[in-house]
């Protein structure tokens, strides 16, 4: 990488041993990208509560039910944010076989009698209690770190420039075996995610083009290949017959795209008001606490209140861009960009979905969605964000 240098950062003990009162962790947190998430998060609650307040049979006769939930997701999900920090991403570093193989180790479970089935994904963990895991969530992460760890473990040495043939295959190899285990569940918008993260990884490693090229070229004979072999299930084939054509079945599998659509349009340009809309009250959109919570925002805050949505999920994703620019190690550069590629591409899916530009895939929106796993997965990531940033070189 033109320009990089490895010897402008200091261990993390002299980083954080040289942080005074004048500029402490506080002090060098990004703090448009944390009050961003924050707002997205508080939206996320009242759309949830919206969404849910009415569905005695969902909420179990408690208007709060999914509220208290979304709150307690995000309060977790906020200490794990400030654990992350508190470690810092060079300390996960040294963890990242562990939590690699735990990752591994959780999405195998999901494939044994301990796994269930919510909206014909088989990818979920029963805790008890009301409570599900979605390793697949957290496998995003470990993803992410496990190539950085890989790419940038010579480079940051100062033994290389760029990540040579042999690594870049290795990491290819440990990100491609938690991608075929959740294909095989089938999750196939987790695994959309994890091969935009992948792609995303290999552009700021500095990796060779040709390995860029050449995994778009297998994506896309891929995607071919299942399609024919009909390794897809029937209502992933519907999924995408309606998204090629949403008049096909308007009442069956095109039905939720469609009330989707009628619920953002009828929004306008301020909305019906929160808590009156009629698709919403109405209880026409069906998931609309989880992957069609858009819609609320469509229908109830209009133009302007999905366009919030909008502005600050561009925020994080600017600030992140901003961190992985100036951080002067290659690890935190990948690991930056990963969880860019992540947060991107997952927003425009799940948003594209709801307008119709894009299949339905099933995919949480970003600190908005109701999601245990979800919520703790992206206030992790922000963590590790934040992290990059508070232990850049003070000359940095």
């Amino acid at each position: 990488m033109a320009g990089f240098s490895v010897s402008r950062y200091a261990p993390d003990r002299g980083v954080w041993g040289r942080l005074t009162a004048r500029d402490s962790v506080v002090r060098r947190l990004d703090w448009p990208m944390l009050g961003s998430a924050i707002a997205l998060s508080l939206i996320g609650a009242a759309l949830v509560y919206s969404a849910t307040r009415g569905r005695d049979t969902l909420n179990h006769g408690d208007p709060y039910y999914f509220l208290l939930r979304h709150a307690l997701n995000t309060g977790i999900g906020f200490a794990l944010m400030v654990g992350t920090i508190w470690l810092g991403h060079r300390t996960l570093r040294g963890a990242v076989p562990i939590l690699y193989g735990l990752s591994v180790l959780l999405v195998l479970a999901v494939l044994t009698p301990l796994g269930a089935t919510v909206n014909g994904a088989h990818a979920w963990i029963i805790i008890g209690g009301g409570f599900s895991l979605q390793p697949s969530e957290f496998t995003k992460i470990t993803i992410i770190l496990v190539m950085a760890m890989i790419l940038a473990a010579r480079v940051d040495a100062g033994d290389q420039l760029h990540p040579d043939h042999r690594t870049v295959a290795k990491a290819l190899g440990l990100a491609l075996l938690p991608m075929v285990i959740v294909m095989g569940m089938p999750d196939l918008g987790s695994v959309m995610v994890m091969a935009v993260i992948v792609l995303g990884v290999l552009l700021a490693s500095g990796a060779s083009n040709r390995w860029v090229f050449g995994l778009l070229g297998a994506g896309a004979a891929g995607a071919v290949a299942v399609w024919q072999l009909g390794l897809l299930d029937d209502y992933q084939i519907a999924r995408f017959a309606a998204f090629a054509n949403p008049a096909l079945d308007p009442a069956g599998v095109g039905y939720n795209t469609n009330q989707a659509r009628i619920a953002i349009g009828s929004g306008g340009l301020t909305g019906t008001g929160l808590f009156q809309g009629t698709q919403t009250t109405g209880q026409f959109v069906p998931e609309q606490q989880t992957d069609f919570v858009f819609t609320v925002a469509g229908e109830e805050l209009g133009f302007l209140g999905a366009g919030l949505i909008l502005v600050l999920l561009g925020v994080v994703l600017w600030r992140a861009c901003r961190i992985a620019r100036e951080t002067t190690e290659l690890y935190g550069t990948i690991v930056a960009a990963g969880i860019i590629a992540w947060f991107a591409f997952q927003a425009f899916e799940n948003i594209g979905m709801t307008l119709g530009i894009m299949p339905v895939a099933g995919l949480p929106l970003p600190f908005v969605s109701y999601g245990g796993s979800s919520m703790f997965a992206v206030w992790v990531a922000i963590g590790l964000l934040q992290s990059i940033r508070v232990q850049r070189p003070m000359s940095a």
